[in-house]
């Protein structure tokens, strides 16, 4: 019989790995309306263990997709850290409790905790509503880049082959595809194909930190088993982390003679739940830890903290989450990196797809989130030193005492909630106006806040009003409009932004609500304006006039202009599609948010 025809595909973005980095980019870019596929090794996805921990602005990226609320259903909530250390009468005793995250701006000042599976089924359910399935099990076994500079530059063009194999096709089906793709991403793992065929190297090092980790349901008399707990014993360092149900994960410290073979590699044989439970119960004493039924799940670990030396070639192949970083889980940072690091992408590659913005903008993905990732590790160095750190005791005076590791907990607290998160000066990150908004800083992601409705004085949370769907969010902060020499400023800037010449029409492609959404904030009284008042471009719609005011029964809203630092006169604020303030300007230098926009986005 005549051989099949090998099956040739074109694709705008192929997205190889369906882990929480992969998941999340091909949900945005499907809700963006790109063609993506995505294709996984694993013939099933993740049914327990691996990472659990979802940090304050996870979750409020997960609600700018729309995907917040199953997942605060879902999981458990951490409000509370409890801290340990020696006893005096052997053992160990509390030293401190605080509040598990440092961020006072956190709209959801907590973290959830939710095995992998759960997580990745909320964007793999919302995936399935967008036509998108994962295709599996299917491995990549050739890539190739063109080295065409021509086909490089054009957005249009397919430069990418990737040859992937069927690992279970159909019958009669041809076991192998080439799929040429405009870009694809490696979101593969630490382990990653992807990564290994572009010669990228991870740069980095192995650290001599062996930890175990179980999760179970626990049969203790424990007082924090429901707190995130660092545990520091003179029989090593063990974490609790309380997960969805009665479920708790616990992370165990381990001695390389208890599990390293002769070659330095982690030999699972050598240890299993028993022995961790055991190794637990030594540091947990005098309170006694079992489980309640079987062991759920456990794997052993050596921390490596180490960062590729690149995240794209040609701004063609990108690579995403463990394949591009790799650090120690207790602070509960790996998942959040991978999906935050899609976050940022998604729009970009979307962008440039649609010909909205030029090539250029796509090296920004490397430039924040590699920064941010050499930052991460720098972190875990610090965190994971301290932690596995000998605990100070009369008998060990160069120890760690519960001083430095709750400094340490709360210093770090803006970073590892994701809060702090501050992408420097760049084409998409302009500061030269910083003070006509001084507590919104320019490159990290825009603070929430309630104001009300012109309209009919409903309280909105103004990140709500920031969906991630790809527009630039233009926020005109009009001050006081029920003063009439402050409404004529801003019906003069209305006719400056809406001129033909002016960005808004100029980059908005004969469909500028299509790229922008403007909302317009007033901080005049609701009793004394209508949405009416202003120029019908600040007001597209009548839900999109807000006032710096409290709800009828001052529950909530007012104090956003102080709170934000506002200049009374007015501001424009330019909030990028991941939730990032990008630019700001007072009303007199629009034409500064016009060159802010033609530094990377294309006009018709």
């Amino acid at each position: 019989m005549p051989t099949a025809l090998i099956n040739e595909t074109e694709v705008d973005v192929l997205v190889i790995g369906a882990g929480p980095a992969g998941l999340m980019c091909a949900q945005g870019l499907a809700r963006a309306g790109v063609n993506v596929r995505i294709v996984d090794q694993r013939p099933a996805k993740v049914a327990a263990g691996q990472a659990d921990g979802i940090q304050p602005r996870t979750i409020e990226v997960f609600q700018s997709y729309g995907l917040a609320e199953r997942l605060i259903r879902e999981g458990n909530q951490m409000h509370m850290a409890a801290f340990y250390n020696p006893s005096p009468n052997g053992g160990i005793e509390r030293t401190g409790r605080t509040a598990d995250v440092s961020a006072p701006t956190a709209r959801y000042p907590f973290e959830i905790t939710l095995h992998q599976g759960g997580i990745e089924a909320i964007i793999l359910d919302s995936m399935r509503l967008l036509g998108l399935e994962v295709e599996r099990p299917i491995i990549p076994i050739a890539l190739e880049v063109s080295a065409n500079e021509a086909e490089l530059k054009d957005p249009h063009s397919h430069p990418v082959k990737v040859v992937l194999k069927y690992l279970n096709p159909a019958e009669g089906q041809n076991d192998t595809e080439i799929v040429h793709a405009k870009f694809v991403l490696g979101a593969d793992g630490a382990h990653s194909w992807v990564r290994k065929t572009l010669g990228i190297l991870m740069d980095g090092e192995q650290t001599d930190y062996i930890w175990g980790v179980v999760d179970m349901i626990p049969d203790t008399d424990f007082p924090d088993i429901r707190n995130r707990c660092a545990i520091h014993s003179n029989n090593g360092s063990c974490m609790v982390i309380p997960r969805e149900g009665d479920t708790v994960r616990l992370y165990i410290q381990l001695t390389d003679t208890e599990v390293v073979d002769a070659s330095g590699r982690v030999d699972k044989s050598k240890m299993g739940p028993p022995q961790l439970l055991e190794a637990a119960k030594k540091s947990f004493y005098p309170y006694k830890i079992a489980t309640k039924g079987d062991v759920q799940w456990w794997t052993l670990y050596i921390i490596g903290q180490r960062v590729a030396s690149q995240y794209s070639v040609h701004e063609r192949v990108f690579i995403a989450g463990d394949a591009c970083h790799t650090h120690s889980p207790k602070a509960g940072q790996g998942m959040n990196a991978s999906m935050n690091d899609s976050h940022n992408l998604v729009w970009k590659i979307t962008h440039v797809l649609r010909g909205w913005a030029g090539m250029p903008l796509l090296k920004t993905y490397e430039f924040e989130r590699r920064k941010y990732a050499r930052d991460l590790i720098d972190f875990d160095k610090t965190f994971s030193a301290l932690f596995s750190g000998k605990p100070h005791t009369e008998e060990n005076q160069d120890g760690v005492t519960h001083e430095q590791f709750l400094q340490a907990f709360q210093t770090f607290g803006l970073f590892t909630s994701g809060i702090g998160v501050h992408y420097g000066a760049s084409a998409i990150v302009n500061t030269t106006h910083q003070s006509y908004a001084t507590k919104l800083i320019i490159g990290q992601r825009m603070l929430p806040h309630v104001f009300v409705c012109a309209a009919d004085a409903r309280p909105f949370e103004l990140q709500d009003l920031l969906p991630s769907d790809t527009r630039f969010k233009i926020l005109v902060f009009a001050g006081n409009t029920a003063d009439e020499q402050q409404l004529a400023r801003v019906n003069a800037l209305a006719e400056e932004m809406g001129a033909p010449e002016g960005f808004f029409r100029r980059f908005g492609r004969g469909a500028p609500d299509n790229v922008f959404d403007i909302l317009s904030i007033s901080s005049a009284k609701k009793q004394e304006v209508n949405f009416t008042d202003l120029p019908e471009l600040f007001r597209p719609h009548w839900s999109k006039v807000l006032l710096d005011d409290a709800d009828m029964y001052r529950r909530s809203g007012g104090g956003g202009y102080e709170y934000y630092g506002i200049d009374p006169r007015g501001a424009i604020v330019v909030v990028r599609p991941d939730g990032y303030v990008g630019a700001v300007a007072p009303f007199g230098r629009v034409d500064d948010i016009g060159e802010y926009f033609a530094s990377f986005m294309l006009a018709p």
